[in-house]
């Protein structure tokens, strides 16, 4: 079992596909890391041998920023765009999407659940 990066990539995968279960390294990452550590992309992680498991786990750890450095990086950036209050970061603030998304349909995932808001009643005479 190889884990890299506080993450056991599972063994029955190719190389390039198992790299993208670390947070932060996408496919392209991956086939750059393999052709450095000359590595097969197609390999499966369980024939690495323990040498090709150092040389990529000392290049992500030195090349690249993964894991909780990234998530903690990601979530300082937010903070700073709440704390300047910026139109992004005041997006943040309220919950609705930031990126120039529509509102009045959609962006149920940002917003959450459904607030039913009742119609007023007519008075009765």
């Amino acid at each position: 079992m190889a884990r890299i990066a506080g993450v056991d990539l599972p063994k029955d995968k190719r190389g390039i596909i198992g790299l993208t279960y670390i947070y932060g390294i996408g496919s392209t990452k991956a086939s750059e890391i393999l052709a450095a550590c000359s590595v097969s992309e197609d390999t499966k992680i369980r024939e690495w041998s323990d040498d090709n498991i150092r040389s990529i786990s000392a290049l992500i750890q030195d090349s690249y920023t993964v894991e909780g450095e990234l998530r903690s990086e990601i979530q300082m950036n937010i903070k700073r765009l709440m704390d300047i209050a910026c139109y992004r970061g005041l997006r943040h603030r309220r919950g609705l999407p930031v990126n120039g998304q529509r509102t009045r349909t959609n962006a149920r995932t940002r917003k959450g659940r459904k607030k039913t808001v009742a119609n007023k009643k007519k008075a009765t005479k």
